[in-house]
């Protein structure tokens, strides 16, 4: 039997092996799932005593503070995150968000996390944005529609075969890509889990929250849910150590919308600047001046289309970061924080936020891509697909797999063959 580094077994508790790199256990071996899932509802409901952190949270309604912390000794995490393809479209975009200028209150620049889907992307761009300790996470390759529906095999090619395509191309070990956000924020039930489990993910960002007057924390899927599932698709048995961390509902009460989980859905017209500021600040102080639960800031490219969008963000963001107890991390620095709550007077010296380069970021990348052009057969279609690396261009279009669409390693067309 296989021992973790921190001398868990493999076999019979693989699933605890999450944040600590010591512990962390890594892919374990896969079986097979039925494509179709029971629609019995077997998690429990939260039970609080039998579930303690680091490996366990959950509260009644998912808004307790971690390690019962007071609010006004909580810091107020900002979550960054931007789906889809990474290339010229919205790099410059990001890059100003993301300015190195703009510090946390230890002096480090800001974070952001993103979840990149395949068609489209400049890896040269991502390999750029994680080696400056950007997170990456997995949006699947084909961000297909539908894909909820879909089984097993469907979901292990795109999400493990994304993950590969990001270590070939973009040089990110997987073992930092451990996170992952579900196309249209649709969940794959239960089969979406199994996957994220077996497969080493340490943590989904696909559920959206109902608007709620109090927004609710990250916790692990130990037990139900406990909110209301707004997509339907989401999980309803119980996957220990897996954390999710939901998208509560942005209230845009002044403007055209109502609620929306993405900012760009929200405001799909032209304001002034100075009325998204405003609009931004008051939103997020349901957050800051209630219990701190993670404000998560999740953009499409959309958003940066639009000049007045783009400025009013900037503005928010150069007030925000005056305030001494609000932090711009990736994911999985909420998530470590939440292992082991620390009070606001000790970040300035917390390990886990501080800006030390670490050995596991990809290198620089280079400043010359390979720009391939390569066919691509989708469907009943051959098209030209291009693909910006710092290695040497594959012999066609990175993709899904043959029939079985698996995704995994050295059966799919995604690693050339002279590798």
């Amino acid at each position: 039997m296989n021992r973790c580094p921190s001398g868990l077994y493999f076999d019979d508790i693989s699933k605890f092996c999450t944040f600590k790199n010591e512990a962390r256990c890594g892919p374990i071996a896969s079986t097979v799932a039925p494509i179709t899932e029971p629609p019995t509802d077997l998690a429990e409901k939260c039970n609080p005593a039998e579930c303690a952190l680091p490996y366990c949270f959950c509260s009644k309604d998912g808004t307790l503070i971690p390690g019962n912390l007071e609010p006004e000794n909580t810091p107020q995490m900002i979550l960054l995150t931007f789906d889809g393809a990474v290339n010229l479209q919205n790099f410059d975009h990001y890059k100003k968000v993301l300015n190195p200028k703009r510090k946390n209150p230890n002096g480090c620049p800001i974070k952001g996390t993103f979840y990149v889907s395949h068609e489209y992307s400049n890896y040269q761009m991502i390999q750029t944005l994680a080696s400056e300790g950007h997170e990456i996470g997995v949006e699947t390759i084909s961000l297909q529609a539908g894909l909820e529906n879909k089984g097993y095999e469907e979901w292990v090619g795109e999400m493990i075969g994304m993950r590969e395509i990001l270590r070939h191309f973009a040089n990110i070990s997987k073992s930092e890509v451990v996170g992952m956000r579900a196309p249209f924020l649709k969940p794959g039930r239960n089969t979406q889990y199994k996957v994220m489990e077996e497969f080493g993910f340490i943590y989904d960002s696909s559920v959206g929250v109902p608007a709620l007057p109090i927004p609710v924390w990250p916790y692990t899927l130990d037990y139900k849910i406990p909110h209301e599932c707004k997509s339907g698709t989401c999980p309803t048995k119980s996957f220990p150590g897996v954390w999710e961390v939901p998208l509560n509902t942005h209230y845009v009460e002044d403007f055209e919308g109502g609620h929306c989980p993405y900012l760009d859905q929200c405001v799909l017209h032209n304001h002034d600047p100075n009325d998204v500021f405003e609009w931004l600040q008051e939103d997020f102080l349901r957050y800051y001046d209630q219990n701190r639960a993670p404000y998560m800031m999740p953009f499409h490219t959309n958003w940066f289309s639009i000049k007045e969008l783009d400025k009013g963000l900037e503005k928010f963001l150069d007030w925000v970061i005056t305030l001494p107890d609000v932090w711009f991390v990736t994911t999985t620095q909420a998530l470590t924080w939440m292992t082991d709550p620390k009070g606001v007077k000790q970040l300035n010296n917390y390990e886990p936020w501080n800006c030390n380069k670490r050995e596991t970021l990809p290198p620089t990348p280079c400043k010359t891509p390979n720009k391939c052009a390569l066919s691509f057969k989708k469907e009943n279609f051959t098209d030209t697909r291009y693909l910006e690396t710092c290695i040497d261009c594959p012999n066609q279009y990175p993709w899904l797999g043959d029939a079985t669409g698996s995704g995994i390693p050295n059966k799919d067309n995604y690693v050339p063959d002279n590798v």
